[in-house]
């Protein structure tokens, strides 16, 4: 068996909460039951196109909650995973040389892929586990890029990984278009229904307007309706913080889904960056 993990990232400067990153796995035994699952509501709501937080509106809100429907189903029943990390803007990395700032986006990444998942923690078999990694298109150059593949290879020296038999094969680390991987387009919405959510999009209206307009309306109903999703894996979910272990270490794998804020160690706080 092995494990795909297909990531993509959203916002990089948010109002209140930035650099936004998402994944979802899905074992190999599973996928051709996800992708079933996957294409059938896409075809039963005529989605030709490809499927984006941003494309929705007040004509398709009825058909973007049925992918969401879905796609919660399929987690609810433990075929796919998924797992969002974000930071906030009042937490101010400190001491950061200038390699380190120049290379935010990967070192922010690669973090998320070693942790978010737990993988360390999904293999008692004793015997090797393969991860496949696609990244949709990194924006950066070919060097950086290829770096970063290197570090993801990398993981499978970490200790933790050797125990769990974790392993990565360097063709199995690329770079997709998400318009061809519908995993991926269903990610994005619930990636941008938070990044949304989190820096207060659902208050916004046009300028000089005294109402919201029609798609934000629309929006902020399929963010609730995912939260609502959610909460129903998770009671008590607060989309703004990392969600708790809920006592056992292991559920950073056996959770379908999770939020993580990600808080650099050394840091200071600035309170005027924090929601009024």
């Amino acid at each position: 068996m092995e494990y795909r993990i297909y990531c993509d990232e959203s916002v990089k400067d948010g109002k209140f909460f930035s650099n936004f990153y998402g994944g979802v796995l899905v074992r190999s035994r599973d996928l051709k039951r996800v992708e079933k699952a996957i294409n059938k509501v896409c075809d039963d709501h005529h989605f030709n196109t490809e499927i984006k937080w941003q494309k929705v509106t007040a004509n398709y809100l009825d058909k973007y909650i049925a992918l969401m429907d879905t796609f919660f189903d399929l987690m609810e029943a433990d075929l796919v995973k998924v797992r969002i990390m974000f930071t906030q803007n009042a937490n101010r990395p400190l001491n950061l040389s200038d390699e380190q700032l120049q290379n935010e986006y990967f070192i922010l990444y690669y973090h998320f892929f070693h942790h978010a998942f737990g993988l360390q923690y999904s293999n008692t078999t004793g015997k090797p586990l393969y991860v496949r990694a696609y990244f949709d298109q990194l924006p950066d150059t070919l060097p950086k890029r290829q770096a970063f593949k290197e570090y993801i290879k990398g993981l499978q020296t970490k200790p933790e990984f050797r125990l769990a038999h974790i392993r990565f094969r360097k063709d199995d680390i690329t770079e997709v278009d998400s318009k061809t991987h519908r995993l991926l387009q269903f990610l994005d919405v619930v990636l941008g229904s938070m990044a949304f959510r989190l820096n207060d999009k659902h208050l916004e209206k046009p300028d000089g307007a005294r109402l919201r307009g029609k798609r934000t309306v629309a929006k902020e109903k399929l963010y609730k309706h995912i939260n609502n999703r959610i909460r129903r894996i998770l009671p008590g979910f607060n989309c703004g913080i990392s969600t708790g272990l809920r006592g056992s270490l292991e559920n950073n794998w056996t959770h379908p889904y999770r939020h993580w804020l990600f808080v650099s160690n050394d840091r200071e706080v600035d309170n005027t960056q924090y929601k009024k």
